[in-house]
């Protein structure tokens, strides 16, 4: 399939704005120049409240955002992990997308910790960088013993850290995210040569992902990512675990987040929310082990933002 038209044309104006490619800059540098494709996620939809939050992290407070519907709880939880290579993105970078999700899925809420939600509908998701931490998340939670997960949304995610695939070479210029971006990303990502093969860094490498929680994983063909999703979505499955694998013709990495100038983002976005109406319309139970609310100590550690 050729580029898509309305791709090809995006592309056209970012060359003609001249913009300097992330990794040629400092990391301050990209991202103030990251924040300059907000807007094409489109005018932010209405959603029945918006709260922002904190809760404590390693090294201070980690800023949270709980978008909900006008609908009663409890509701299903989506704790979403924004993209931007782990170097940057915020609230607002994704605010577009975790408005539309909301709101397309009919009774989903956004939380990173609850707040009212339904502890036997939690699910995690993200795109790249994003779509790695959820996939990690889904591992740990695993390999913890909980929370209970209902499912896993994957949106172009880095899921290796080699550079050696197919799709990173054939498409590793000319489609906004390069070869060099990856490594310049993941170089300020991992400490050393060690974490790289870590499956919490490359979910990919993990030996056994066997008790996962069914998956959504989404592609873009010009995408650099493309055949480590794809490889990631056949070893959910050749693992047992219930995968739906949709690739998207002609677009490239960051389509999703770009619904004010692609059409495809926008069927995106439907097609996610038609996968977690599906996926929270069955209640996951949660484990014996588990406590009764597995989120109930983080409830207790947030606060309202001011």
């Amino acid at each position: 399939m050729p580029l898509d038209p309305q791709v090809q044309a995006f592309l056209d104006q970012v060359e003609a704005m001249g913009m300097p490619a992330f990794d040629a800059v400092s990391v301050e540098e990209a991202r103030a120049s990251s924040a300059g494709f907000t807007g094409l996620q489109g005018a932010p939809e209405a959603v029945g409240s918006v709260d922002n939050l904190v809760a404590p992290g390693p090294n201070g407070e980690i800023a949270l955002r709980v978008y909900t519907p006008e609908q009663d709880g409890p509701l299903p939880i989506l704790v979403y992990f924004h993209g931007g290579g782990w170097v940057f993105g915020d609230l607002e970078s994704h605010d577009g997308v975790c408005r539309a999700l909301a709101n397309a899925a009919n009774g989903l809420a956004e939380h990173a910790g609850g707040l009212g939600g339904d502890p036997t509908r939690i699910a995690v998701g993200g795109d790249s960088a994003g779509g790695n931490l959820a996939a990690v998340v889904a591992l740990m939670a695993r390999d913890r013993q909980g929370p209970q997960l209902a499912y896993q949304l994957l949106v172009y995610p880095v899921t290796d850290t080699a550079c050696d695939t197919v799709s990173r070479q054939e498409n590793a210029e000319g489609y906004l995210l390069t070869l060099e971006m990856m490594r310049w990303f993941q170089n300020q990502y991992l400490r050393d040569a060690g974490d790289w093969q870590h499956p919490y860094a490359a979910p990919l490498r993990a030996r056994d992902l066997q008790g996962l929680p069914p998956a959504l994983v989404l592609t873009a063909e010009f995408d650099p990512l493309c055949d480590e999703g794809e490889a990631y979505a056949a070893r959910l499955r050749a693992a047992g675990v219930p995968t739906t694998l949709k690739r998207y013709d002609g677009m490239i990495h960051g389509f999703f987040s770009m619904g004010a100038v692609l059409d495809q983002a926008r069927v995106a976005i439907d097609d996610v929310a038609a996968a977690l109406r599906d996926a929270f319309s069955h209640p996951v139970p949660t484990a014996p082990q588990a406590p009764a609310n597995p989120l109930r100590k983080l409830f207790r550690s947030l606060r309202t933002s001011r």
